[in-house]
């Protein structure tokens, strides 16, 4: 198919998914509005595309074809499939993007995937939240140009639109829950805690990618999907408790980015966690600590004294044994691979 593959070199999904980036580049910018008054709007979509879509570990985005390849048989996987399954990679990558460009904004962050947030380059500003809309339109034009004639489309557009308000409804507890300026740790409970991550993160990070196989694969029943939500949502919480461990605990050597939660003033695992076990002497240091720039290493050093990396330790086991016991509960009629091949992923990362 149109030169991407040379003497017959078989070429990796990830070698594939790279070399599709740029055809859809092109697709959005040149061939679908083709009127000539528009070309300064499409040159700055191309640039918002290349700036904010590529970077970043595209696990999400390789979880499509991921697990499609361990839902279908590979002699019954076209390669038309697997374009598609890489075309709705790209969709979750686009998804990723709208969200993070416009979270940045919100956030008032300075760098993400070790460049300068989208909003803070010279001239962008706030312009940034018109740019965060074409990415999330660039999802719907791919998906109508490229699974339009497909039997599972209506389920894949439901399904990038349902997992984006519920991406949106995270935000928004995340938001209300930690304002700027305003401390407040009454407000960070475990149970807040757990229905953020499970709205903002866990929903377009694991379910999305392994939802939008199943309904390629043909497998669109209700109970399938919600035994694979049960595992995947487990998953997600793991791995967003995970990473707020590493932006306390993590090298930034090897994660790439520098920790923030504690100065941002975040309602993550270690605070929630601290609230539970701690005095009400160190409680009322917190209060004096947190969600300052000048006492993270006070706070760090709390944790130290109350020993949440071995908490943490506990924690990840414990999280570990329970997915397998739901895999085994939940995934009778589908293959453990495609959860295992996930776990391995995230279990003992250190990135």
């Amino acid at each position: 198919s149109n030169g991407t593959h040379h003497s017959g070199a078989v070429q990796s999904d990830p070698q594939l998914f790279e070399a599709q980036f740029e055809e859809l580049v092109t697709e959005l910018t040149e061939q679908d509005l083709t009127d000539s008054v528009l070309a300064d709007a499409l040159n700055r979509l191309r640039e918002v595309l290349h700036y904010n879509t590529p970077g970043g570990k595209r696990n999400r985005g390789l979880s499509v074809i991921g697990s499609l390849r361990e839902l279908v048989p590979p002699t019954e996987l076209t390669q038309d499939a697997v374009r598609r399954a890489l075309l709705v990679g790209w969709c979750i990558e686009l998804l990723q993007a709208f969200f993070l460009v416009a979270d940045d904004i919100m956030d008032a962050s300075v760098t993400r995937r070790g460049q300068p947030c989208w909003y803070k380059r010279e001239r962008v500003g706030l312009d940034a939240i018109n740019d965060s809309f074409l990415l999330e339109g660039s999802i719907y034009r791919l998906l109508r140009r490229h699974c339009r004639a497909q039997p599972y489309y209506v389920h894949l557009l439901e399904l990038f639109t349902e997992t984006s308000f519920q991406t949106e409804l995270g935000q928004a507890l995340d938001l209300m829950t930690a304002p700027p300026g305003q401390i407040d740790l009454n407000r960070f409970t475990m149970e807040r805690y757990k229905a953020i991550v499970k709205y903002k993160t866990a929903f377009y990070s694991f379910y999305l990618p392994v939802a939008a196989a199943m309904y390629m694969a043909g497998i669109d029943s209700e109970e399938e999907h919600n035994n694979a939500k049960h595992i995947l949502l487990e998953m997600g919480e793991f791995f967003q408790i995970q990473d707020d461990y590493l932006d306390c605990y993590g090298d930034p050597a090897v994660t790439g980015k520098i920790g923030t939660d504690i100065q941002d003033n975040k309602c993550g695992w270690l605070v929630v966690t601290a609230l539970g076990v701690m005095t009400p002497v160190q409680r009322a240091e917190l209060e004096s600590c947190y969600g300052r720039h000048d006492s993270v290493e006070k706070v760090k050093a709390l944790y130290n004294t109350l020993q949440m990396p071995t908490l943490y330790h506990q924690y990840e086991d414990h999280s570990y044994q329970r997915l397998q016991k739901l895999i085994a509960r939940h995934a009778q009629n589908l293959p453990h691979a495609v959860f295992l091949n996930f776990a391995k992923k995230i279990y003992k990362r250190n990135k």
